[in-house]
């Protein structure tokens, strides 16, 4: 049995009640959990807002306490609980039968949890293939992976895209970096991609060679403007590169598609991967943007400047002002030289995903992980396909997240609107920007990973990132250091350890670390990444909540065979009104018997915290449950009247290791939920 199961039944017997005895109908009942166990497990301020109905409805006043005592009695008589009291004016506090519910908690079974009807799309990570990922493509990456998590723990079905922008400026000035600085052919970047030492793969060159080309641009001096007839490269490389079909387009393609891959073992290493990778230049060779296009002609969405500053250009009209030149009231899908801007573009790739573009990629397999699941990619060549037969279907999600920096907050809600002028029956709530703010490093940080600061730096409470000034670190280094650190201190910790195992502990310790230091924060926090926070053992850490894991799982270790089966059927046969039931409820009795309750009660509301932060799309709600949950059980383990080993009653020893066994379960599914795996030892 589930607690939200439970908590399900009793508002269900408040709805019931409310509709015989006063003749009200509640579609929501509300609800919530008492500050501490001696106030109660559940609560109901129901009766206010009942009294004020009868009143509208009758014209009588009614006593919300007399309400209450009428809601009492049949919550009572539910299975599950152990007594209600009417607080002050007219709350109900629940109190659950303890010895009960530990014991169908054990049991570990409940009902099914419902499929929700209809896909749901997150598109995150998005990186340009031009050059090495960063620890700002982490923070998105991690977020839009744990929110897939949390969506399909809370039972939706989702697909994860990943769009690769492979025809953009970005990769255009690669492609102008080795064609025009380093005076390479596409064979000659083969060549080199073969030589490359593992220390500075294809990714890293390039990260060096776009810096490179920016002062190109200036003829080698930073301070300079950008010589208009090189940017001519840029623009001729760029058309040439949406052109398709020669040689410059080819290098393209060979260069993001080897950066694609490198991004994808990267990512690989936090535990993120994808179902599909959309190509803008497939979006382009198939036409989606000319099909848009007629679309929002026809509704209207887009009118035809003949006067103005946006003279020959198509605009949306809207009432956002984001205050600036660029972005005024009316924004500009179709400029006057005929260029789609960025968001028409992804207005046409949202009409893709929700199904209603009337038009499809085709696809093939891209990659596939170690446990046989795929990675597609788009292509626009027909012959190139795999059979429709041999996937599932893409696109057509009845609600899209798109995982984007809050910088382009304006530009997703002129995406958000277009795609539900062009299709009213998804409406614009079908369309969610999960924004976040930057991450940064810390002057620590910066200096570990062999950034230069001054002391003005040192003083500042983050360094941001510049990619095009090459001022940056590297995902894998990121992640390349939190590992050197967490071998370290495995190594101090136990030196019995064999090299392999002690490098399988720092990379779970070290990813442990990275992903729930990104994920505590809320989403329009800006983060400053500090390397020894993060790995501490001590506050509010990854490390911290798998410790607590580990420790609960080294008690099982210790136990006798069968041992924990047999401590189930002790506290079921309690429960059920067993010669022992009276000591299984001496547990829960006393302040440190509400301390072990309330551990309970907390580990059991794990499916609520999935639900809620799903609600909320914010996965730091889970990321605060599980802490939560580790700094309790820490509590109950340090505790000496807790001590499994040394139990000698049969009843408490029972009780306390189905405590601990379920929490060890809802710590681990918790963490398995935000991404984080719970090594074998700390």
């Amino acid at each position: 049995m589930r607690l939200t199961e439970l908590q399900e039944s009793l508002r269900e017997s408040v709805r019931r009640t409310a509709a015989e005895k006063f003749g009200v109908e509640l579609e929501q009942v509300a609800a919530e959990v008492p500050p501490r166990t001696d106030l109660g497990d559940y609560a109901f301020p129901v009766a206010f807002e009942l009294a004020k109905r009868v009143k509208q409805a009758t014209g009588q006043k009614t006593n919300p306490r007399a309400i209450a005592e009428e809601l009492k009695a049949a919550l009572e008589a539910e299975a599950g609980v152990a007594r209600v009291e009417v607080a002050g004016p007219g709350y109900l506090n629940v109190f659950f039968d303890r010895a009960a519910l530990l014991a169908q908690l054990s049991s570990g079974s409940g009902s099914e949890r419902p499929a929700l009807a209809g896909k749901v799309i997150v598109e995150h990570t998005n990186i340009n293939p031009n050059k090495a990922a960063h620890i700002g493509h982490v923070r998105n990456a991690v977020l839009g992976d744990t929110f897939v998590r949390i969506l399909r723990a809370a039972g939706n079905e989702v697909e994860v895209d990943n769009y690769i922008d492979n025809t953009g400026v970005q990769v255009a000035d690669v492609v102008v970096g080795f064609m025009h600085v380093e005076r390479m052919t596409l064979e000659d970047v083969r060549r080199l991609d073969e030589s490359l030492p593992p220390e500075r793969p294809f990714d890293y060159y390039c990260w060096d060679l776009y810096s490179r080309v920016g002062l190109f641009y200036r003829h080698g001096n930073a301070e300079a403007k950008e010589d208009p007839e090189l940017l001519r490269l840029r623009a001729d490389t760029l058309h040439a590169v949406e052109e398709g079909a020669n040689a410059t387009a080819e290098l393209a393609d060979y260069v993001s598609t080897r950066i694609v891959n490198c991004h994808l073992d990267t990512m690989g290493r936090l535990g993120v991967r994808y179902d599909l990778l959309p190509r803008e230049s497939d979006i382009l060779h198939l036409g989606f943007w000319q099909r848009a296009f007629e679309r929002l002609k026809e509704t209207g969405t887009i009118r035809f400047e003949t006067e103005g500053r946006n003279a020959g250009c198509w605009v949306m009209p809207t009432d956002l002002h984001a205050g600036t030149d660029e972005h005024d009231a009316d924004k500009i899908i179709v400029r006057s030289n005929g260029t789609v801007t960025y968001a028409g573009k992804d207005i046409a790739y949202q009409l893709w995903k929700l199904g209603k573009l009337g038009a499809d990629f085709y696809y093939k397999q891209f990659r596939t992980y170690p446990d046989g699941h795929t990675v597609w990619v788009t292509t626009s060549d027909a012959a190139e396909a795999a059979p429709a037969e041999s996937r599932t279907p893409f696109g057509g999600g009845r609600k899209i997240y798109n995982v984007i920096d809050s910088r382009q907050s304006y530009t997703q809600e002129i995406v958000q609107r277009g795609a539900a002028a062009v299709a009213p029956e998804v409406g614009r709530e079908a369309s969610v920007h999960l924004a976040y703010e930057m991450v940064a490093l810390s002057p620590a940080a910066s200096e570990e990973l062999g950034l230069e600061l001054s002391p003005e730096d040192r003083q500042r409470s983050h360094i941001e990132m510049s990619g095009r000034k090459g001022l940056g670190v590297k995902a894998d280094d990121l992640i390349n250091t939190l590992e050197a650190n967490a071998a370290r201190e495995v190594e101090s910790r136990h030196p019995e350890l064999g090299g392999d195992e002690r490098r399988e502990t720092a990379h779970t310790l070290a990813v442990g670390a990275l992903r729930f230091y990104l994920l505590k924060w809320t989403r329009n926090s800006l983060i400053a990444f500090d390397f020894e926070e993060a790995l501490s053992t001590q506050g509010e850490t990854g490390p911290y909540c798998q410790y607590a894991a580990v420790r609960a799982n080294s008690i099982f270790r210790k136990l006798q065979e069968g041992e924990p089966a047999g401590a189930v059927e002790v506290v079921r046969s309690a429960a059920v009104g067993g010669e022992s039931v009276a000591g299984l409820r001496r547990v829960f009795e006393g302040e440190n018997g509400a301390k072990i309750w309330s551990l309970v009660t907390t580990a059991a509301r794990l499916d609520e915290a999935v639900a809620q932060a799903a609600e909320l799309e914010e996965p730091s709600h889970l990321a605060k449950y599980t802490f939560g949950l580790a700094q309790a059980f820490n509590i109950f383990y340090n505790n000496k009247e807790n001590s499994i080993l040394k139990e000698q009653d049969p009843t408490r020893r029972a009780a306390l290791i189905v405590v601990a066994d379920l929490v060890r379960k809802q710590l681990t599914s918790a963490l398995s939920v935000l991404g984080i795996e719970v090594p074998a030892r700390m």
